[in-house]
């Protein structure tokens, strides 16, 4: 895996971020990237100093924390066959989770705590000033997850990702996009926190139900990151993240670093699976012909024999060929 210093991204903007760390699509662990962050300097004092600094900017919320009991060892996953969940759900103000995230951490017998994805700019409004990342666009915003040890469940995002760890040390272990016919993934629409899950990733070793796991096993990358480290994850990049530490904080960021508009790329593939998913196999096989010609483009631009002047609605998405395309779109969902 790519290691990139933090002295490096220091002189980075978000278009040379765009070219230089993301166009390749590839993970890239970010040495020291938030090492310098007033969070970590107070994370680095301890979980009180961390806890104090928290508190000050603590906008007064509740939010959803994943509580599990010692059993679990705070492995959050679905419960026996797919039914329900092995962990509770219980709406916490970020203190008291603060504190009983603390608790947790001197008593295992106590129920551990994880408080996942709270956008800092409703929890904490001023974190976000405080702890500047200068090489993305003002438009990714700052998550705080909160917890004590634990395996989150190996998921994909739809996004870009960042992921800066404050406190305690995270590991991830990561398989590529083109590795999910042998990450046996679980429901879309059952889900634990929104993304399917990979149902292999978390399963016993050399599980009978899912032999050709061990191929994606095979093309697995694990990285540790200590405090101050980060780590750009491209989206689609299946992730299982264990928090190693008893009190723990990341933050990450979600974003689209190379979207033409507003319209996202799963969407259209949702829409693909209900025209397309159950057709006969020649004509599926007939419309990924054309699936690759016009949107994967192995080739080039399908009218490159063309001047661009002469390419009508598939000149560029920069242009106009974006709105027009859409008010197609749009137009065919409505009947029109």
């Amino acid at each position: 895996m790519r290691v990139v210093e933090a002295e490096t991204l220091a002189g980075l903007d978000p278009a040379a971020f765009n070219r230089e760390i993301m166009a390749p699509c590839q993970p890239v662990l970010l040495r020291g990237v938030c090492r310098d962050w007033p969070v970590s300097r107070q994370a680095a004092a301890g979980w009180a100093s961390l806890s104090t600094y928290l508190s000050r900017m603590d906008a007064g919320r509740t939010g959803e924390a994943f509580v599990g009991a010692p059993a679990i060892a705070g492995r959050y996953d679905y419960g026996q066959d797919l039914e329900g969940f092995n962990f509770q759900r219980e709406s916490l103000p970020v203190g008291l989770a603060l504190q009983r995230i603390d608790a947790a951490a001197a008593d295992p017998s106590l129920d551990s705590v994880y408080l996942g994805s709270l956008p800092a700019d409703d929890y904490f409004p001023a974190f976000a000033a405080e702890n500047p990342v200068g090489f993305l666009p003002p438009t990714a915003r700052p998550r705080l997850w909160l917890g004590n040890a634990s395996r989150v469940a190996c998921h994909y995002d739809a996004f870009d990702n960042l992921a800066c760890v404050v406190a305690g040390r995270r590991r991830f272990t990561l398989y590529p996009p083109d590795a999910i016919g042998d990450l046996y993934v679980g429901p879309i629409d059952h889900t634990m926190a929104g993304q399917p899950v990979a149902l292999a990733a978390g399963a016993a070793p050399d599980d009978p139900r899912y032999p050709r796991f061990a191929a994606a096993k095979a093309r697995a990358l694990v990285v540790e990151l200590a405090p101050g480290d980060g780590l750009y994850l491209p989206k689609l990049w299946w992730h299982q993240v264990e928090a190693l530490e008893p009190r723990n904080l990341l933050v990450n960021y979600w974003w689209d670093g190379f979207a033409a508009g507003p319209d996202a790329p799963y969407a259209a593939m949702m829409l693909a699976m209900i025209t397309l998913a159950e057709r006969p196999e020649a004509e599926r096989k007939a419309w990924r012909a054309f699936f690759d010609h016009y949107v994967f483009r192995p080739d080039g631009h399908p009218l490159a024999h063309l001047p661009e002047d002469k390419r009508g609605a598939l000149g560029s998405l920069a242009g106009e060929a974006y709105g027009r395309i859409r008010a197609f779109v749009m137009r065919t969902l409505r009947g029109g």
